[in-house]
């Protein structure tokens, strides 16, 4: 069937989204129930957009150094800079992070979307107020098409998680990889507080890296991947991400108007810029959109870290930077608080536009 995204009149698209949701098999149970055809609910209506697929690299920053070297942290926050004010990405070598360390968390999430379904049943939920989430699409019944993946979330910060509501499977890297993030977190955030010209705690002691969720994503191998995104385009919703992928492939980011892909390189780690970020600095780091196509190849495999408090309560404003505007540069968002800016996210899925409109003065 062409991606057309007509379907007769009798197709009965809440039955199918019903059933597939409770069976909590995800989309890993459809491959392995032998599927050799993209059912319905995930064939997305035709891209409009004029957008082309190009190759592009993104901004490479090696770390090396960046304690001990002030020329070379010169290099580093300039070169944050640029990237963030231009691309919204870049890519991080020699962060600190062991190699051994990355390939266990990769290994962890294989393991848990691949451990017997009658185990990971019992963390399936759409409850988004839990601590710890299995389940297939969060915009599921709201966005127009589904999208092939299974993701397994879990909020590990500020409030510490018992390591007993974790899976078995993963609980030992997750908690080791959270050190190795917010460690890594601070010190992008540094470097992007002086980047803007303010105090390297400015970001810090504005609690943007108060909170932190792991997104484990696993996208099985599709047999129609024209059919069907991996993950449709958005922004993302925090203040900064930290992405771990396998060698696979399948990112891209919108720049200048083509979608470009984003390679692997093995060791690396992609770091965007959210939208939260974007509101704060009132829109000079730029928060991106960005998508994942599905592949014939899979499982691919890919650890998110977004650094946000997400939907605890809090009473905290998040509004532009003071020490950034002037009256050349009035501010250009209306304040609001992390919970308040993701309930909207959420409410409005994964349609391919920005909330940040929704918070424009």
């Amino acid at each position: 069937m062409p991606p057309t995204g007509k379907v007769p009149d009798d197709y009965d698209r809440a039955s199918e989204l019903k059933a597939f949701d409770e069976s909590k098999a995800g989309v890993k149970g459809l491959v392995d129930s032998g599927v050799s055809m993209v059912p319905r609910m995930f064939i997305r209506p035709p891209d409009k957009s004029e957008a082309r697929n190009v190759r592009f690299n993104l901004p490479v920053i090696d770390l090396h150094g960046m304690e001990d070297d002030p020329i070379r942290r010169k290099q580093m926050v300039e070169a944050v800079r640029e990237a963030s004010e231009t691309v919204g990405f870049f890519t991080v070598v020699n962060h600190g992070i062991p190699e051994t360390v990355l390939e266990e968390m990769m290994d962890g999430t294989r393991r848990f979307h691949e451990q017997d379904n009658e185990v990971k049943k019992e963390f399936y939920t759409r409850d988004q107020t839990r601590e710890v989430i299995y389940n297939s699409n969060f915009d599921l019944y709201i966005s127009k098409a589904a999208s092939w993946r299974d993701t397994f979330y879990c909020l590990l910060a500020p409030h510490p998680l018992d390591p007993q509501h974790l899976p078995p499977t993963c609980r030992d890297i997750l908690m080791e990889y959270k050190e190795e993030i917010m460690r890594l977190g601070h010190k992008l955030l540094e470097l992007m507080s002086e980047a803007l010209g303010l105090n390297r705690n400015h970001l810090k002691d504005m609690d943007c890296a108060e909170g932190l969720g792991m997104v484990c994503h696993y996208y099985p191998a599709c047999p129609q991947p024209e059919l069907t995104m991996g993950l449709t385009n958005h922004s993302d919703n925090d203040f900064l991400t930290i992405l771990l992928q396998d060698q696979i492939g399948g990112l891209q980011v919108l720049h200048q108007d083509q979608w470009v892909d984003v390679l692997p390189m093995p060791g690396a780690l992609v770091i965007n810029i959210g939208d939260l970020m974007q509101l704060i600095t009132n829109d000079r780091f730029k928060s991106v959109e960005h998508r994942v196509l599905a592949n014939q190849r899979g499982p691919r495999v890919s650890v998110a870290c977004f650094f946000s408090t997400f939907q605890l309560p809090s009473s905290k404003i998040y509004e532009p930077i003071k020490e950034l505007l002037s009256e050349e540069n009035p501010p250009k968002y209306r304040g609001t608080t992390v919970r308040e800016y993701l309930m909207y996210f959420r409410s409005k899925g994964l349609d391919g536009t920005s909330a940040l409109a929704h918070f424009m003065l």
